[in-house]
């Protein structure tokens, strides 16, 4: 697209013309598309500035960290950095507008955009000054409106076809700010980077000076664009407007005349002063017009009884001074709106000491939690606006944050909150507690649907979400902002929100106190290891009564997982195996640490699953392992660990055992089945999904199936089996601690103590029908009642069938697996009823009630008694308990009709598709009987 001003650049930056050349052409028509292209002139730009200055980009790619980093700001003439910060502000207000684009507004940026091509130009590219032409504002198109309609049309055709190249310009800039970010600043010592920059920053300068930029227009610019982007009505050439008065007249000051001029005053819908703008040359500290400022102040208060908010800046930097609430001036990112400032104002009259204000027990109501809740709130009285917030995990952060939350909006501190969160769940499991607690108030998640709603109290947003929504908001629209899981990702990653928005802030972490970074304790103004608040795991556990469950560890390791993978190690056997499968079989050598990133060993993955299956804590009946989450390094590692288990344990289904991860469309719903304590989903291998934040008290068993190198991280997956759990194993057997086992000697990795598991003992099936046995008939005994005692010999009858069911169901499925095995059955200790009444007598004629005082470990002893014929070819095969006819026939429910059937009978011996069909049957007849029990 060819440009009326910008031809210059096309020999060495093509992309840069053809930006500017649409927004020429745009500038009339469609005054925001050109103030869009003229901020995506400037991101290409700074791109290349930080790579011909060879700066090492900040950890964040937002265009407003890349300008205001410090090797930035010291390498670039401010006078340039002015003039780059007014066309992105432009852009952004065309990009979320507040208040109607003008033509006039993007033909001031074109001329702004104009010397910064000049400056790039001389400076970057090493042109001529004298190359470069004298600026002349683009016509207007000399047209009808059909005319300009169908160039318009035209133009945005042209735009389409130009923009795959713009995005592949794009991704080719992250990646050279990403390798930037690599390489620079280890092959330089901070004294030569200091030198070099200062040298960049001369030159630039000179190169500034020679091109006479206006500042004082410039700075004009920048505080109006400020102000636009904040909403304000904000008048063209100095014109006054009802909301933005420039150059006010102002008597009472104590100046030599008595009077002055503000350079600019807000005003609300009653006319009433909101606040006075001191603007200094950006030369200057914008400090420098603080107490210029507050005489303002104080006139428009003796004019009109209203003490105005201050505001002094010099363009760049904007300072806040609430000096009638006693806070210190503070910088913020850029101008309150109207509504923001008046509910600011507002404040100053509706606040209520938060010291007479109780937390409300409903939400929170252990001591350490209104302790938390105390001392944020004592902090904030005492103005300052942060607070860091430490707990364990399960201790109840959330509870805290909606207490504290309830406590500020009944003090009349606080209007509108954001609750920040790293992921989806979370910010789902914090929408549930809110909604719950603070049913009144009203909420809504902020995503792209939702980014424009400005009616809620509470806002609820993961951080990715927010970064693409945040500029849509004014600076002081939300007055609490509550940030989950914050540690150093937190502060790299996001920090623009925070410097964005001009609220009170309060952290929330689970990270032990002696680890959490530097940087997060500046974050939240507290100093190195002194948060607001802690109460950590140790705490926790050792409270009376305890708060969370305590962990012990098993380590378990393989050969592989210790030595590695290695050619020159490896048996006769194995080498000839692996030449099989690899052509370069020699040259493998795999250290243990890089083992699973190339591939997946099957001996492996099998001792991971026996070592949980068989000495992990198990659920009530002990019949399988209790609810379990296994760490997997990657999508396919945990597809890899999925089916290894079906392969080892097939009785369990498919539902037994489930990958949850971002690759999997249902993952939130398999994430509730997961939750849910009845649901057969046990064991959930999570990848990064289930690692923090997930609350699900049933979990009993942590895998470490990956190595973890983040400590922040290890401790956060610990967490998930933190959380008590009352009648977990039954009435009175509450959860009092978990099993981890690690795979990948995580704890040696970060020297953590720990208490040494040992497997969980297993009951067989006969023990746990014995002792339910002898602790029913022991109540019916002691208590002398009859009832009770016909009660418990009839649960002790459905215990035998049960008992009968799950041996078949278990003959059943070692069938199907193709094991030898050689019937034989018991003959029955009684028989059934028909009907679900108290047997009169036993077989043999003794009364069911004296057998029931001896107790069952008489019939559980008893030998077996008759045989039936071995099936063939099983002579030598495992001797497996099969039922006997007559007992079949003496049950009172359905299973009579699956074995009076001698074709039955005969397919289950015989035929695969039989013993399908029988187990089909025996699982009615399985939840008939739970059901009775």
């Amino acid at each position: 697209m060819k440009s009326v001003n910008f031809e210059f650049l096309r020999a060495r930056r093509a992309v840069l013309a053809d930006l500017a050349g649409f927004a020429e052409r745009y500038a009339h028509e469609d005054p925001a598309s050109s103030l869009i292209k003229q901020r995506s002139f400037v991101e290409q730009a700074v791109a290349a500035i930080y790579e011909g200055y060879r700066l090492r980009p900040p950890y964040s790619d937002n265009l407003n960290d890349l300008m205001n980093e410090t090797a930035f700001r010291q390498a670039v003439p401010e006078v340039v950095q002015n003039k780059l910060h007014a066309v992105r502000k432009a852009g952004n207000h065309a990009a979320h507008p507040r208040r109607p684009i003008t033509s006039q507004l993007s033909l001031e940026c074109l001329a702004q955009l104009f010397d910064i091509a000049r400056w790039f130009f001389v400076q970057l590219d090493g042109g001529k000054l004298e190359a470069t032409p004298k600026y002349v504002p683009p016509p207007p198109e000399p047209a009808s409106a059909a005319k300009t309609k169908d160039a318009l049309e035209k133009l945005r055709l042209a735009e389409a076809k130009y923009e795959p190249v713009l995005k592949q310009l794009d991704e080719e800039t992250r990646k050279r700010l990403e390798a930037e970010r690599a390489a620079t600043a280890a092959t330089r010592t901070a004294e030569e980077n200091a030198s070099e920059l200062t040298k960049l920053q001369e030159e630039g300068q000179k190169v500034a000076s020679a091109l006479a930029f206006n500042e004082a227009t410039t700075r004009r610019r920048l505080i109006d664009q400020a102000l636009l982007a904040a909403g304000w009505n904000v008048g063209l050439d100095c014109k006054n407007t009802e909301q933005v008065k420039q150059e006010v007249k102002l008597t009472g000051l104590p100046t030599p005349s008595g009077g002055g001029f503000a350079d600019y005053v807000l005003y609300g819908d009653d006319g009433k002063p909101l606040a006075v703008i001191e603007a200094k040359k950006t030369a200057k500290d914008a400090r420098a017009g603080a107490e210029q400022a507050r005489q303002y102040a104080d006139a428009l208060e003796k004019a009109t009884g209203v003490r105005p908010v201050i505001f002094f800046t010099n363009g760049i930097d904007i300072f806040l001074w609430d000096d009638a609430q006693k806070y210190p001036y503070r910088k913020v990112y850029g101008f309150y709106s109207k509504d923001s400032l008046e509910y600011l104002v507002h404040q100053r009259i509706g606040k209520k000491a938060l010291a007479h204000l109780e937390p409300n027990l409903a939400i929170a109501n252990r001591m350490y939690q209104l302790e938390a809740v105390k001392r944020v709130t004592e902090r904030f009285e005492r103005n300052f606006r942060k607070a860091l917030v430490v707990q364990a995990t399960g201790t109840g952060k959330t509870r805290v944050a909606i207490s504290l939350c309830d406590v500020l909006m009944r003090a009349g501190w606080v209007k509108r909150i954001l609750f920040l969160c790293d992921r989806k769940e979370l910010r789902r499991q914090a929408d549930r507690v809110f909604k719950e607690f603070m049913p009144g108030e009203p909420r809504v998640i902020v995503d792209a649907s939702t980014a424009n709603d400005r009616d809620k109290r509470i806002y609820l947003a993961t951080y990715p979400a927010m970064m693409k929504a945040y500029e849509d908001f004014d600076v002081g629209f939300f007055d609490l902002i509550i940030a989950d899981e914050s540690h150093r990702s937190i502060y790299k990653k996001f920090r623009s929100l925070f410097q964005y928005f001009d609220a009170l802030e309060v952290g929330l972490t689970a990270t032990p106190v002696k680890f959490i970074e530097r940087n997060t304790y500046e974050l939240f103004a507290c100093e190195n290891g002194d948060p607001t608040s802690a109460f950590d795991f140790q705490h926790a556990i050792e409270s009376k009564p305890a708060y969370l469950a305590p962990f012990r560890v098993m380590q378990v390791s393989t050969k592989f997982s210790r030595d590695g993978f290695r050619y020159s190690q490896m048996t006769a056997a194995q080498r000839a195996e692996l030449e099989d499968q690899d052509p370069q079989a020699q040259a493998v050598d795999y250290d243990s640490r890089d083992l699973d990133k190339y591939f997946f060993n099957k001996d492996t993955t099998r001792a991971i699953w026996r070592s949980l299956m068989e000495g992990g804590l198990r659920e009530a009946t002990g019949q399988h392992v209790g609810k379990t989450i296994v760490f997997a390094r990657n999508h396919v590692h945990a597809v890899h660990l999925a089916e290894v288990f079906s392969e080892l344990y097939p009785q369990y289904g498919s539902a037994f055992c489930r990958v949850i991860d971002n690759q999997e469309p249902k993952a939130e719903q398999l994430i509730d089945d997961f939750k849910n304590p009845d649901h057969e989903l046990t064991i959930a291998i999570s990848v990064d999904m289930l690692d923090t934040g997930i609350d699900v008290p049933e979990v009993v068993n942590l895998v470490f199936a990956k190595p973890v190198k983040s400590y922040v991280k290890f401790w956060q997956m610990i967490g998930r089996g933190t959380r008590l759990r009352k009648d977990l194993f039954g009435p009175g057997k509450d959860k009092t601690e978990f099993f981890i086992f690690d795979h990948w000697q995580n704890f040696w990795f970060f020297d953590e103590k720990y208490k040494e598991a040992q497997p969980a003992p297993q009951k067989s099936l006969l023990q746990y029908l014995f002792e339910a046995r002898v602790e029913l008939l022991s109540v019916a005994i002691d208590k002398m009642d009859e009832a009770a005692i016909d009660i418990a010999e009839q649960r002790e009858f459905y215990l035998d069938l049960l008992f009968y069911h799950l041996r078949l169901r278990a003959y059943v499925v070692r069938r199907a697996e193709g094991r030898r095995v050689r019937a034989r059955a018991p003959r029955p200790a009684r028989v059934l009823p028909r009907r679900r009444g108290r047997p009169s007598q036993a077989p043999g004629g003794e009364p069911a009630k004296h057998r029931a005082h001896r107790g069952g470990a008489e019939q559980a002893s008893r030998p077996a008694q008759g045989r039936e014929k071995p099936h063939p070819g099983d002579e030598e095969g495992e001797e497996e308990m099969m039922p006997s006819l007559a007992f079949c026939e003496g049950a009172g429910i359905r299973s009579e009709r699956l074995t009076r059937s001698p074709e039955i009978r005969s397919a289950v011996l015989s035929e695969s598709s039989g013993l399908r069909a029988l187990e089909a049957e025996i699982a009615k007849d399985l939840s008939e009987l739970e059901a009775m029990l």
